[in-house]
């Protein structure tokens, strides 16, 4: 095999590269040989046909097959020969005027990681925000389920039911006389305006009294889930027992007991316990964002803009939707498309720092266990139905990329969590507006001295660093540090913020070199 380098700038490289007739040939031989046995013909003996009648047969299925398989060996044998660290798939091009018997040429085009140095950990400072629970917070998480939590108490005889009263009812349903399945039942509540049955049922019973009795009639929905009554009239003949009103739910230890608790003290625990949870993410996200704009600051190396491309164009597509769905459509789009270099700025820095993530983790020795990674393919797997649960563990065992994909933010996490461990941390008690403000604060999308201030309403906020994902064979072994903990989000010009916490885009696959007939 003739191997000549064709491109070598900056992290691009490109190469023509020769496979020799004979090594084709040699290989045709080999698989012809290899498959002879199981040939059956008619008039030989099996195993015992003739190589030439072989070829004849399935000569150019072999080529085709031989040729694919040659060129999967060369440029598998490139990356290794020239230790080529492909920051994505290679993309590979036969030539078109390839014939059988003569020497097949492709060029191989790609762009390498480029070589990071690892950086010193030494002297790492960051700030943990806390915000301490108030009573006041549990008090209002208390209420808030109460209000939730609706209760009822019977009016007067001679109260009229209102929007947002509640009435007990009977009632039995017929269609030209006939009563039908699932038409009847005693002792009902209905809010009138909840909208839970049908249009016009509860909007008819407003004016009701306990002890009326009331023949009403509706037209079931032409969609109704029961073919036989859609589109139908229908009449209910109905009794009013009760008219009820809206009760104060008491806050009391009756109260806790009814949420299947034993006492207000417990409800109360709970209660703190969630809020703490909740606070003690955003401090991890706050630390988190402090972490990476320390490493942003810090390193600045030319990053391969394929995976640049990617991620924008991920970060793109969600803007794109989200000002699709705005109330101004246009108006969004606009804002977007006037702040389109801050995002691809953005874009860089997040596969910037998704490389300097996953060199610390390599050179640290942070790994995804084989248990953990078992448990996240059970974990994603529950999202799909049963039947297509199989197929997705098949994907995960033999694509690299894809088990990059699911791996990535655990493996991020472990990276970011190792260095919290390194890091020299102080504690500052803030209030919770500032532990969010410090989340939400303006970034600066690129490391270089002279920094471009983001709009106010960037979707960067949210910046996940981009995956630094393996080829089809991981020859950099790098692994995967993709997605930052989303913090509660800022709005962004089309609604949501753009840099989700997502892994970066996937890498466009390699285009097969397909051999000609």
């Amino acid at each position: 095999m003739k191997i000549e380098e064709t491109t070598n700038e900056g992290l691009r490289r490109a190469y023509a590269v020769t496979i020799p007739a004979k090594d084709i040939d040699a290989a045709i031989e080999a698989e012809v040989k290899k498959i002879a046995p199981q040939v059956r013909m008619p008039g030989f003996r099996p195993g015992k046909v003739p190589s030439n009648l072989v070829k004849k047969m399935h000569g150019e299925a072999i080529h085709g097959q031989v040729v694919n398989e040659q060129i999967q060996g060369a440029v598998d044998s490139l990356m290794r020969d020239k230790k080529l660290r492909p920051a994505m798939q290679p993309r590979v091009e036969f030539g078109d005027g390839y014939e059988q018997g003569k020497d097949a040429k492709l060029t191989v085009d790609l762009e390498v990681l480029p070589e990071i140095e690892t950086p010193s950990l030494d002297g790492l400072k960051l700030e943990r925000l806390m915000v301490p629970v108030a009573d006041s917070e549990v008090d209002e998480a208390v209420n808030n389920i109460a209000s939730q939590q609706k209760s009822w108490k019977d009016a007067p005889k001679t109260k009229k039911a209102a929007d947002g009263d509640q009435l007990i009812i009977d009632f039995v349903g017929s269609i030209d006389g006939v009563e039908f399945e699932g038409g009847k039942a005693e002792e009902t509540p209905l809010v009138i305006g909840a909208g839970r049955f049908i249009p016009g049922f509860e909007e008819q019973l407003a004016g009701a009294k306990a002890g009326d009795d009331k023949t009403i009639t509706v037209t079931f929905p032409a969609d109704y889930p029961a073919k036989e009554l859609a589109g139908k009239d229908a009449q209910f003949a109905i009794h009013v027992h009760k008219v009820q009103v809206e009760d104060e739910t008491k806050v009391d230890e009756d109260f806790a007991k009814s949420l299947g608790l034993e006492s207000m003290e417990q409800l109360r625990g709970l209660l703190k316990g969630q809020l703490e949870q909740e606070l003690g993410g955003l401090t991890r996200t706050a630390m988190k964002r402090q972490l990476l704009d320390t490493l942003a600051s810090g390193h600045d190396f030319a990053v391969p803009q394929g995976m640049v491309d990617a991620e924008f164009e991920q970060i793109w597509a969600q803007l794109q939707q989200e000002a699709a769905n705005d109330a101004d459509p246009k108006a969004a789009l606009k804002e977007i498309e006037a702040e389109k270099d801050d995002y691809r700025a953005i874009a860089e820095r997040r596969v910037r720092l998704g490389l300097l993530l996953s060199e610390i983790g390599q050179a640290n020795g942070v790994q995804v266990t084989q248990a953990e990674m078992s448990m996240l393919i059970q974990q994603a797997a529950q999202q799909y139905r049963p039947e297509d649960r199989e197929r997705f563990n098949e994907l995960i065992r033999t694509n690299d990329m894809a088990a990059a994909q699911l791996r990535a933010p655990l493996y991020e996490d472990k990276v970011v969590d190792f260095l919290f461990d390194k890091a020299d941390i102080t504690d500052r008690e803030v209030t919770r507006e500032e532990l969010q403000a410090a989340i939400e604060a303006e970034e600066t999308p690129a490391p270089a001295p002279a920094k471009k201030k983001a709009p106010a309403k960037k979707a960067a906020k949210e910046e996940a660093p981009a995956e630094a994902k393996p080829a089809k064979k991981p020859a950099a072994k790098k692994e995967a540090a993709p997605a930052e903990d989303k913090p509660a989000a800022k709005k962004a010009p089309a609604k949501k913020a753009a840099a989700d916490d997502k892994p970066a885009a996937k890498k466009a696959p390699a285009k097969k070199a397909a051999a000609k007939k």
